[in-house]
């Protein structure tokens, strides 16, 4: 009988210690993500983002975010981390029609990252292009010598 509330208190230790490593998960990457964008985008506009985070942080600490939310929020993530824009706006949207009183006071926070970190993907990417043509016009120039 002594062993019965062990093993109790083992099985409800698990599913916190897993929603606080699911929110870790979830919350980094988009940490991150608004990091990537500070210097590129208005500083308003990432304070926003930043507050409506802390939103999404304190309700999912609270347990007032369902599993349906949890997960879809870390597979946004996932789709966000990867470059997946349209998944990602996909899964924003899905979230926004099915859960809408849950996520609406931070989710527009959200939207707005995934907005702001696709632009700036897009412009580093006409960068790299410009980069990369540059040092191409570079190496077949008439006049700049070549190695054999």
């Amino acid at each position: 009988m002594g062993s019965r509330p062990a093993s109790t208190v083992d099985s409800t230790d698990f599913p916190v210690i897993e929603c606080e490593t699911l929110l870790e998960d979830v919350l980094r990457p988009l940490e991150q993500a608004l990091e990537d964008c500070r210097g590129h985008t208005k500083k308003q506009v990432c304070d926003d983002i930043s507050r409506r985070l802390v939103l999404l942080q304190e309700q999912w600490a609270e347990g007032k975010l369902s599993m349906p939310v949890k997960k879809r929020m870390a597979l946004l993530v996932q789709e966000l981390s990867s470059h997946q824009w349209d998944a990602a706006d996909d899964i924003h949207r899905s979230l926004m029609v099915d859960h809408v009183t849950e996520v609406s006071q931070w989710m527009v926070g959200v939207k707005r990252l995934i907005a702001e970190k696709r632009s700036l993907s897009s412009e580093e990417e006409t960068n790299e292009e410009k980069s990369a043509a540059t040092a191409e016009e570079n190496q077949t120039k008439p006049g700049v010598q070549q190695d054999p």
